[in-house]
């Protein structure tokens, strides 16, 4: 089954005005036929609006969060009905920072998760072990942990997975092509026999730690990597590449 390749770009909590007006406009000049790719990119939550207004309309715009409810008393949450009200399409759940920093669990990104696609928004559900966990040989128990608690929600038409080994999330170290190409691997293995073959061969699964225009041609050459979740080189116009990588 061919998978259009995704790659999102994840701007975590940086940016000001400027620096995006400047970004955006690197963005947009650049005219290089991009239609074989999906390309999504996550402001902080306060730039969604001037980003959702001013980038290159084959991009699309995502949030970095939500919350596992509707509207209500819940201060300083976002909610996914806020976002859908807003027009935007897609939302990042359960980033490793996220889950390491907040004390997001797998039930409550799983909680997230089925909220959002409730409410008609697309959702890259993240997913990954820790150094510790890699070392202790614990990868495919920690990865199939987290997709097991979400499992009732996994689809291939409005779900993304990205898989980012946390170990390699801007320490610079990055995943071989070989040792990102085995977890995808895994990843397709589990979902056909807990999900469905059809969900299995649909899924995209974006490989995440460390990407960058250096790296991402040799990383998107496996066969079971279908793009990437990017974050501090999206924050350059090098991003451009990235994409222009698959």
């Amino acid at each position: 089954m061919s998978r259009k390749p995704i790659v999102g770009g994840n701007w975590k909590c940086n940016m000001d005005s400027a620096s995006i007006d400047a970004l955006v406009q690197a963005f947009n000049d650049d005219k290089t036929d991009m239609s074989a790719v999906d390309v999504v990119v996550a402001p902080t939550a306060v730039y969604i609006d001037k980003v959702k207004g001013s980038l290159r309309s084959d991009w699309a715009v995502a949030a970095q969060n939500c919350g596992a409810q509707g509207n209500g008393a819940f201060t300083g949450e976002i909610s996914a009905d806020m976002l859908v009200d807003i027009g935007l399409q897609w939302v990042i759940i359960g980033h490793s920072e996220r889950r390491a920093l907040y004390g997001e669990t797998n039930e409550v990104v799983a909680k997230k998760v089925a909220y959002a696609l409730s409410k008609g928004l697309k959702v890259i559900a993240c997913i990954g072990e820790t150094l510790a966990q890699r070392e202790a040989g614990e990868t495919k128990q920690v990865v199939e942990g987290q997709l097991s608690a979400m499992r009732e929600s996994l689809n291939a038409d409005n779900v993304v997975l990205a898989y980012e080994p946390v170990w390699a999330i801007g320490t610079g170290k990055v995943a071989t092509p070989e040792q990102a190409q085995e977890v995808h691997a895994d990843i397709r293995t589990w979902l056909s026999a807990n999900v469905s073959e059809e969900v299995a061969n649909g899924m995209r699964i974006q490989y995440g730690g460390s990407v960058n225009a250096g790296n991402a041609a040799n990383l998107g050459s496996q066969p079971d990597v279908d793009g990437f979740l990017v974050g501090g080189a999206s924050l350059k116009p090098d991003f451009l590449k990235v994409v222009q990588a698959l």
